[in-house]
């Protein structure tokens, strides 16, 4: 356990100019003590650990020392080359980086590790997009991710909605996020961070101008907080229905899954018959009505009494042509 950290130790100083032992410590989760006393015994085997004094002190490696990818074991070094999306690489003209990359750690790999690329490509494959659509690459993406690279400013024309609403921003993309096979860039314009499609994105500029990263900013953390954001900003309207044991199991595979399984955490118990009632958040009546009748004698529209109409005429005309 004390050997795995101490790489990763020497890893992190390897990658940086200096790292506090407050930093050191978050990362490796230990406390500041056990930092001082991991980086003596790095010392003390031989790795140049120099530790700076005072406010601004902190812990660095002298002499340009570098490790060697020697201590992986093969079921990292696999790991390592299972990281990569080579179809996001690609639409971001990045395969050839990449590429150069692999053959680098490859060539540091010990000589029994070296087919760790070639076993992990055999047996695992991330396909993005989803079914049913052909992935489209925009033609802008490889402007925009040397942009994110660079941090770069970009002067865009973004496309709203239908034709004719074009509006032109200056942006500072902060990072590329792919969801499903659509291609979404997080930006900060002015002082708000938004998210744009970048299949909306009629024409990019990349200038000479740079900004200056927020340390704060999580690309992770700000991706789940706005899909969050946008999957209940769509739930404007409420259903009440009746579903049996089997429907229950099957209504998070057809609506929205988080709003189903709070909706179901929120109903009371089953009644005599076994059924529950549930308060369901909806896009539209036409979304439920096209997602919910699927579950056919397995749901009871309750509210509103338009929904229940039509699902009933729709009972009546599926009657008619089984009679």
């Amino acid at each position: 356990m004390r050997a795995a950290r101490l790489i990763k130790m020497v890893l992190l100083l390897q990658s940086r100019p200096a790292m506090t032992a407050a930093e050191l410590a978050r990362e490796l989760e230990v406390s500041e003590r056990t930092i001082t006393r991991d980086a003596q015994a790095l010392s003390e085997a031989g790795v140049p650990v120099y530790a700076d004094r005072g406010r601004a002190g902190g812990y660095r490696l002298v002499g340009g020392y570098r490790t060697r990818l020697t201590g992986l074991a093969r079921n990292e070094a696999e790991a390592l080359f299972l990281s990569g999306l080579p179809s996001a690489l690609r639409e971001m003209g990045l395969e050839d980086a990449a590429s150069a990359a692999r053959l680098k750690v490859s060539a540091a790999l010990l000589p029994s590790l070296r087919d760790a690329s070639d076993t992990a490509a055999q047996r695992f494959h991330l396909d993005a997009p989803g079914w049913y659509q052909e992935p489209v690459t925009p033609g802008l993406l490889p402007a925009v991710a040397e942009a994110v690279w660079d941090d770069r400013m970009v002067k865009a024309r973004y496309r709203r909605g239908g034709p004719g609403s074009e509006v032109e921003r200056e942006l500072a993309p902060y990072g590329l996020v792919l969801k499903a096979g659509v291609w979404y860039v997080c930006a900060r314009a002015g002082t708000d961070f938004r998210v744009y499609r970048m299949d909306r994105f009629a024409a990019v500029a990349v200038t000479d101008e740079r900004f200056v990263r927020d340390e704060d900013f999580a690309l992770p953390a700000f991706w789940d907080e706005r899909a969050a954001q946008f999957a209940r900003s769509i739930l404007r309207t409420e259903v009440t229905v009746r579903v049996s044991e089997a429907g229950v199991g099957r209504l998070p595979h057809l609506v929205d899954r988080s709003a189903a399984l709070d909706a179901l955490d929120a109903a009371g118990p089953p009644d005599v018959d076994g059924w529950r009632t549930v308060v369901l958040p909806v896009e539209s009546l036409d979304v439920a009505y096209s997602q919910l009748l699927s579950l056919g004698p397995e749901l009871e529209v309750l509210e509103p009494a338009a929904l229940r109409t039509r699902f009933g005429a729709a009972a009546e005309r599926l009657s008619d042509l089984y009679r």
